[in-house]
């Protein structure tokens, strides 16, 4: 019996460019929910997702888009449609055919890099959909939007000043819980055990094939190999770790990789919406200080850290430190998905004195807020609301206006304001 639907964040977004561009590109993570959702948004299905079905739909693509593209009433969902990529520029002239929006949804979990004539090459040589289709990306499930978070603190009403002091029920070992079971659909509402299993199996089906599968991208397979890269980038997480630091790490378990290998690993894996960097914030500051601009290294789910390197909800405990940085790489994950929804962009803050800012969220109005994430240490958190507060009055105002509101998101119990006018909000408070 097939699982009730769970209302995503994305459904509103997904009605919204229905009505405003003539097609959305929708992509993201492997069972992240992007094909359940868009067929409750579309009229007619082609999933090519189906191996029996697929090669038919390939010839008519081939021989024949115009009639694919007209195959049945709009939208039409084109599921796993990086198969038939080199549809695009057919596909873009019978979006400007009729001008209408709504015409198709596309979806897929492999970023294409396909020419026009289907061969393998650079995304560039297609002609542009600027203005007729959309890219966006569809990622795991939130807390809020899996239940766990109460959504009793906004990002939005807190933009304006509005925000009312609230009690939040979760533990740290509900944190623990939903850093190792991720935001997997498929681990909501199921059993303790199943839940966990979920981003174990996405793990193995990533090390065993999907790494493997990019044909444009040729790796020797190797399982083991895999293994070892995401465990060493696991080890990393939440940090701006050069690659050469994930390197010696691989070396250190026997893997020695040369720099092209890497490379092509890295590459893969953003190819396949598995890691999701966190780029930095440049802005304008009183001091001369330098902006330092290396990523901070994510997966999209940190689910994928704790499969990588066998972590339980019980063994985390055992390493504090690594507890906390996977607790910021699940708040990341949450903003990121909050962020997209109300229209706002996220990044990482770190200049030369080594001053940090775990997330900046800069809204459409050119506003901004920053964002420290600690998991529940108190003298931390003190210490980091006065640094908040330090790099704030550091931002020049002559070309940023001052700060929408400063907050540290944390595991504690209470949302609440401190004495220095900076917001201390539990994650499993927190919507967009």
């Amino acid at each position: 019996m097939a699982k009730d639907y769970i209302k995503r964040l994305f459904d509103d977004e997904l009605d919204f460019y229905l009505k405003s561009v003539g097609a959305i590109q929708i992509v993201g993570p492997k069972w992240c929910g992007k094909s359940r959702t868009a067929k409750r948004h579309a009229k007619t299905v082609i999933d090519l997702a189906k191996y029996d079905e697929r090669e038919n739909y390939i010839s008519l693509a081939r021989n024949n888009p115009s009639l694919l593209l007209s195959f049945g009433d709009k939208p039409i969902l084109i599921d796993e449609w990086q198969v038939i990529s080199f549809i695009w520029n057919s596909l873009k002239y019978s979006i400007d055919e009729t001008g209408d929006f709504g015409q198709y949804i596309l979806t897929g979990s492999v970023t294409d890099n396909m020419k026009d004539d289907g061969k393998a090459g650079e995304i560039n040589e297609k002609h542009t959909g600027t203005g007729r289709i959309i890219k966006k990306t569809m990622r795991t499930m939130s807390l809020y939007e899996s239940k766990d978070s109460n959504g009793s603190v906004s990002l939005i009403e807190l933009k304006k000043g509005v925000f009312k002091p609230t009690i939040c029920n979760r533990t740290i070992d509900d944190y623990a819980y939903y850093i190792c079971r991720g935001g997997w659909p498929l681990a909501i509402d199921v059993d303790y055990q199943i839940s966990l299993q979920q981003a174990k199996t996405f793990y193995n089906g990533l090390v065993s094939e999907d790494i493997f599968s990019l044909n444009d991208i040729p790796l020797r397979k190797d399982e083991q190999r895999a293994r070892k890269l995401m465990r060493s980038y696991s080890r990393f997480i939440s940090s701006q770790a050069s690659n050469e630091s994930i390197k010696r790490d691989l070396l250190d378990s026997g893997e020695e990789m040369d720099k092209d290998t890497f490379t092509k690993y890295l590459l893969v894996l953003q190819r396949l919406y598995v890691i999701e960097e966190l780029q930095a914030w440049n802005t304008n500051l009183r001091s001369k200080s330098a902006i330092r601009t290396k990523n901070t290294r994510h997966f999209v789910d940190p689910s994928i850290a704790t499969a990588a390197l066998n972590i339980t909800p019980q063994s985390i405990f055992s390493d504090m430190r690594t507890f906390g940085l996977l607790f910021e790489s699940l708040a990341i994950r949450d903003l990121r998905i909050y962020c997209e929804h109300i229209g706002a962009s996220l990044y990482h803050y770190r200049d030369q004195l080594d001053r940090e800012v775990d997330a900046v969220i800069t809204f459409d109005d050119g506003s901004w807020a920053l964002v420290e994430i600690k998991l529940s240490d108190e003298k931390e958190i003190k210490e980091a609301s006065r640094k908040l507060v330090a790099l704030a009055a550091d931002i020049d105002e002559k070309h940023n206006p001052k700060p929408a509101f400063l907050m540290i998101i944390t595991s504690s119990k209470v949302a609440t304001k401190d004495e220095n006018g900076v917001y201390i909000v539990p994650l499993a408070c927190l919507k967009p």
